[in-house]
């Protein structure tokens, strides 16, 4: 005979973990659930707050708005002044889209040449890439701004582009180079066989293989391109050439008052492309992770 003091707890693990399923998810993911909340919380407090009359900064700890309205949208996308913040947008995307096909191009070739081609002072040379990814990029800063000064090139998108047509950003190559690796070398013997040279097997069998490393690059430089505020500022000076994050800093001190509402309402306009763009990378992966068939 079973022990009435032992039921309810045999009872309770019997509900949770044995005889119902759904009291055992419910309590395997309301941890995760918790830790999600905490996590978009800061995200949900900004939409609320952009959304509200006041500036929501006196402590207010909940994110629905007391009096909504969307005149924050409204006039945060007039911009300041006579320029729009269409115009920030519109650059913002010019030096992303500019960015990623820059990574994209000298990326690939430095990856495929390090992956696939015998070469003097490779091994040595590789590694001097590799330890490039841990120099700060704060230590480039000085150098590179008077390069591009002494060629006149300050106050335009020059110096935030050709960098990218360089094959600066190590990581990526890095990324690349061990996807290639991957890759059987098999498919370049049998190009061979056919007539292929470097650059036939680099465009022909290599590159469309490589569309999950290729997406990935090019989701993080967007991302590193969309929310870069120090590269900007230090090479553009006429505030029709800035990009969303600088623009965001115009509504807090281009006229010494501060545009809260509008710059929350802007905050949450700039991080549709992020979203849009993750989700449309994500899809790609998958797809190219499915059809590449070579793992």
């Amino acid at each position: 005979m079973a022990n009435a003091d032992s039921r309810p707890a045999g009872l309770a693990q019997r509900i949770l973990f044995n005889e119902s399923p759904i009291a055992t998810r419910l309590a395997r993911h309301v941890p995760i659930l918790l830790l999600l909340g905490v996590m978009l919380y800061p995200v949900l407090w900004l939409v609320g707050a952009s959304f509200s009359r006041g500036a929501m900064l006196g402590g207010q700890l909940s994110f629905l708005p007391g009096d909504p309205t969307i005149d924050n949208y409204v006039q945060g996308w007039r911009g300041i002044g006579a320029i729009g913040f269409s115009q920030y947008f519109a650059n913002s995307l010019l030096i992303s889209i500019g960015s990623i096909l820059g990574n994209l191009f000298s990326c690939t070739m430095a990856a495929y040449a390090f992956a696939r081609i015998e070469f003097p002072l490779k091994r040595i040379l590789f590694a001097i890439l590799l330890l490039t990814i841990l120099l700060p990029s704060q230590v480039t800063i000085i150098p590179q701004y008077i390069i591009f000064n002494t060629l006149g090139m300050v106050n335009t998108y020059w110096p935030l582009l050709i960098p990218k047509f360089t094959a600066v950003d190590a990581f990526y190559t890095f990324l690349i180079v061990q996807f290639i690796r991957g890759i059987p070398m098999s498919l370049d013997e049998a190009a061979r066989i056919d007539g292929c040279g470097h650059l036939q097997i680099f465009l022909r069998v290599i590159l469309p293989l490589c569309a999950p490393a290729l997406a990935t690059t090019a989701v993080f430089t967007f991302i590193y391109s969309w929310n870069d505020f120090l590269g900007p500022l230090l090479y553009l000076n006429a505030p029709r050439l800035y990009t969303v994050p600088l623009g965001l800093a115009q509504f807090m001190d281009a006229t010494g008052t501060s545009m809260v509402g509008s710059l929350f309402a802007m905050s949450v306009l700039s991080l549709v492309p992020l979203i849009a763009v993750f989700a449309a990378a994500q899809r790609l992966l998958t797809d190219g992770i499915a059809t590449t068939g070579v793992k």
